[in-house]
């Protein structure tokens, strides 16, 4: 009898262990995704629910080999998406990241009117981006240039009301476009 209630509080320590260690888990992942922000337009603009920068595509199913666009912020629906996910501690470094994804911003050139891939993270010089105090995001290597919206909009495949997109490029940075060219990081809207 003792061996079976030795057998039975071993089962019992089994278990606790288990599910503590789980628990573990649970709250690591939770902090890692607590440094996750969205990027979006300090001023939401024609979308109540604001502009972040996002992946084409939809979620799991972005195309990261076509580049970034400012969308509908997902938050609305109560966290931020895989697809507008960036890493908060990375940006301080001049890296803007996303996890989910692996990659990392990339200006196609240092110019004016300069598109916006995704690429693997390899600290090049196009990849490296300041956000400023006032909400500019600039290329290091060029302070006058800002990640800018697009004045023109179009309708995006779903949500209700419907989503909305706007491209995004560098163009030199002016108050007349502050409502394009200042962003803000957040854990949710």
């Amino acid at each position: 009898m003792d061996q079976n209630i030795s057998f039975l509080f071993f089962f019992i320590f089994l278990f606790f262990s288990c599910n503590n260690e789980s628990s573990i888990k649970e709250n690591n992942n939770t902090s890692n995704n607590s440094s996750t922000v969205e990027i979006y337009l300090l001023n939401s603009l024609n979308d109540s629910r604001g502009y972040c920068l996002d992946i084409l595509g939809y979620k799991d199913d972005a195309n990261v080999s076509k580049g970034l666009q400012t969308h509908s912020c997902y938050s609305y629906q109560g966290q931020i998406s895989i697809d507008q996910g960036f890493d908060l501690s990375r940006i301080s470094q001049k890296e803007f990241y996303i996890p989910h994804f692996k990659v990392c911003m990339e200006a196609q050139k240092i110019q004016e009117s300069s598109k916006i891939d995704l690429k693997e993270c390899d600290k090049n010089q196009n990849q490296k981006f300041i956000l400023q105090t006032n909400g500019q995001i600039t290329p290091e290597s060029n302070l006058k240039l800002c990640l800018t919206a697009s004045t023109n909009f179009k309708e995006g495949g779903g949500g209700n009301p419907v989503h909305l997109i706007r491209d995004l490029s560098l163009e030199t940075c002016d108050e007349n476009l502050s409502s394009y060219q200042k962003w803000g990081t957040r854990k949710s809207n």
